[in-house]
């Protein structure tokens, strides 16, 4: 992804219907400069907060501003280390205040952040919200479900209809706050594409839309139009928690002659050592090239026993030399696509849905009043 990609996007928060009050938070951080977005990159963020009223409400919040806060305070590094650790300071922040006031123990929050940088989409997700992806007419789940139903469906103790049937799915395994260490997925970073769009949303959503429901919708809308429609649609379905949702859009670079990308240059010491292996490997060729010469006219010119013996050490020799600079050259790419910022890890979504543009689904909005 570039700078002069334009990032646009839409967020909403809603109650719902059976709930008193809202316990999710939203966290949007645009970036107004090229340095920064180069450093950290474009965040978002949605949290679902549990404990009951003021509880979860105090968690999501404090979510909501820790993570951004630490994350763009971090000195630039690695995006994922970075989001990691921030999330982890929440965690922390979370578990001490609840630790603090008997009113608040066991409070907790879901946390899925996203964040669009060079490096393409880094994920950074605890709980049971999700981070989607749509791209042309395919939606892809990029996080994992904390769930009883999804751990059980993972550990193979249950098929997915079984579980969907006989388990609740709002028991979530994993939240910040509750245990003052908690393990934080982060995924990608995965490649940013002109015209991807992104949905961030608490269960609140998902429990209302399906999968393919939420793409097409983000796909055919504009952002803004897109989240408010699918609240609405969890309203008239029910509205039976409260409900956000975050919808992202990159669009396409504009018409204008932009400068070309450089790669990073290697490092000094890193080209010395490349420099010096290369010179030990020629020197070890040699050497073992002279001594299979030496060891064959040896053998030929007087028939001793040392000919053989210096024959093959200097074949041993040898391919040992190509099986070391076999490994080497691997290394050294593996090296340099780590260099690379413009290359990413190619990274597997969880779940994906074929989008198609149904004509029921149509028919049923235009009947919503």
């Amino acid at each position: 992804m570039r700078w002069e990609h334009p990032v646009q996007f839409a967020s909403q928060s809603d109650v719902g219907f059976r709930r008193r009050n809202n316990e999710d938070s939203i966290s949007v951080r645009i970036c107004k400069d090229q340095e920064s977005w180069r450093d950290h990159g474009h965040f978002f963020l949605v949290a679902d907060g549990m404990g009951g009223h003021a509880v979860g409400e105090l968690a999501s919040k404090m979510a909501s501003e820790t993570v951004p806060h630490t994350f763009f305070k971090n000195k630039p590094g690695p995006v994922t280390k970075s989001l990691k650790s921030a999330i982890e300071v929440a965690n922390q922040a979370i578990n001490e205040r609840g630790m603090a006031n008997r009113e608040f123990m066991r409070m907790g929050t879901t946390c899925s952040s996203l964040c669009l940088c060079p490096e393409g989409a880094v994920i950074g997700h605890v709980g049971d919200s999700r981070v989607y992806r749509v791209r042309e007419n395919r939606i892809d789940q990029l996080t994992f479900d904390h769930s009883l139903q999804w751990e059980l469906i993972r550990q193979g103790r249950m098929k997915p209809e079984e579980v969907y049937m006989n388990e609740p799915r709002n028991v979530i395994t994993r939240s910040l706050g509750p245990e003052p260490v908690v393990k934080v997925d982060i995924e990608g970073p995965y490649t940013v594409m002109e015209g991807d769009r992104y949905i961030l949303c608490s269960d609140g959503l998902t429990c209302h839309l399906k999968d393919e429901e939420i793409g097409m919708i983000a796909r055919y809308l504009e952002p803004s139009d897109a989240c408010r429609l699918m609240i609405n649609l969890a309203n008239l379905r029910g509205g039976s928690d409260n409900i956000s949702v975050i919808v992202v859009r990159v669009g396409e670079l504009p018409d204008v002659n932009l400068p070309q990308e450089k790669a990073p240059e290697p490092e000094p010491e890193i080209e010395l050592e490349r420099e010096y292996g290369e010179w030990l490997w020629l020197a070890g060729v040699w050497v073992a090239s002279l001594m299979v010469a030496a060891g064959i006219l040896m053998w030929i010119l007087t028939r001793f026993d040392r000919g053989e013996f210096l024959t093959f050490g200097g074949m041993s020799l040898l391919v040992m030399l190509l099986v070391r600079k076999v490994f080497a050259q691997r290394e050294s790419s593996k090296r340099e696509e780590y260099l690379d910022k413009s290359k990413t890890i190619e990274w597997k979504p969880y779940r994906s849905e074929k989008l198609k543009f149904n004509t029921d689904f149509l028919q049923y909005l235009t009947t919503m009043e």
